[in-house]
């Protein structure tokens, strides 16, 4: 008798988005946001993990991210500050 094995999609479909937020950080920190250090194999998983769910999920692909469908998406400095500047204004101040 076989034992079944998820397919890789049925594991990315039981990523959660806070599950995601936690990969995401040990990518970005190497460690778990409890403080506990990860080993460099378990970070490239985690970032493996990372990229194949923003492949699925991520609509509004940042800078050096991965878009919907798998595409990498990178955007230059001179379009962040497009989209930085264009982005609401919490508040304005006028100094006298």
């Amino acid at each position: 008798m076989s034992q079944s094995h998820p397919s890789l999609q049925q594991m990315i479909d039981t990523i959660t988005p806070e599950a995601y937020q936690r990969l995401s950080f040990v990518v970005e920190t190497g460690r778990w946001p409890e403080g506990t250090a990860v080993s460099d194999e378990q970070r490239a998983f985690c970032q493996q993990a990372v990229m194949l769910y923003q492949s699925k999920h991520n609509t509004e692909a940042q800078h050096m991210t991965v878009a919907v469908g798998g595409e990498i998406s990178f955007k230059s400095k001179s379009e962040l500050k497009r989209q930085f500047t264009n982005e609401q204004t919490i508040a304005k101040v006028k100094v006298d």
